[in-house]
């Protein structure tokens, strides 16, 4: 298999890898230049992206099913691989990303002394990893507090970041679920009820959310599953 992404990647160098997240496949392919829908690309680009998402997802970034087609998945993991390896992050593969790709920098560790299993949550860079006997299970983009200030409709004002420090899990709620700092999906609480690693509708490449950790809508859908509740380290860095 390494053989095989590898070839793809010498074969097709740059290619164009938009997603269309916000918008239907009609809209979106009406929006852009010809060169850049799926339709211009060449014959080579679904086995390319193919191999593109069989390396992310080998390497515990979550690209989705490898079927060569680009949904929000192989969108969010390819932020996510620029994001540690400290490339610009864009929604399409460059060069640079598949030089990378093919020797890839692990994620910095942050704490190492706080467990074999834990998750670590880099602020600055954009994403956490979840460490399992001290290997990568999964490396997740994030959009974490955006330094704003605001005022809850049910009262309460603060400004928007996310603490930093040693935590543990303390609860996961299933399904939507409404706290001061607002609207999460499967919440995994680390701070009381309040500041949780949850899934969202919007988790743009800039930090946006009130405090909390927001993560994909479909690595939220399984990330409680991985971690143990409560007790899993949480470790929140601005690294």
């Amino acid at each position: 298999m390494r053989r095989l992404w590898m070839s793809l990647l010498l074969l097709v160098p740059v290619l164009a890898l938009i997603a269309p997240v916000a918008a239907s496949a009609a809209t979106t392919a009406a929006s852009r230049p010809a060169a850049a829908t799926a339709a211009a690309q060449p014959a080579a680009s679904k086995g390319f992206i193919k191999a593109v998402q069989q390396r992310l997802n080998s390497l515990g970034y979550y690209a989705g099913p490898a079927d060569g087609t680009i949904g929000t998945s192989t969108l969010e993991a390819i932020w996510a691989f620029e994001e540690v390896q400290g490339l610009p992050t864009h929604s399409y593969v460059d060069k640079a990303f598949t030089v990378r790709l093919q020797h890839p920098r692990a994620p910095k560790v942050l704490d190492r002394a706080a467990g074999a299993n834990r998750v670590e949550v880099h602020l600055r860079s954009g994403y956490l990893v979840l460490w399992q006997n001290n290997k990568v299970r999964l490396i997740s983009h994030i959009s974490p507090g955006g330094g704003y200030y605001f005022c809850n409709p049910g009262g309460g004002c603060g400004y928007a970041i996310t603490p930093t420090g040693n935590f543990k899990t303390i609860v996961y709620m299933p399904g939507w679920v409404t706290v001061p700092l607002g609207e999460m999906y499967n919440p995994v609480f680390f701070i009381g009820t309040a500041y949780a690693i949850h899934g969202d509708t919007d988790v743009p490449l800039a930090p946006v959310s009130h405090g909390c950790v927001r993560v994909p809508m479909d690595i939220a859908a399984f990330f409680h599953k991985l971690v143990k509740v409560p007790g899993e380290p949480v470790i929140v860095r601005n690294a």
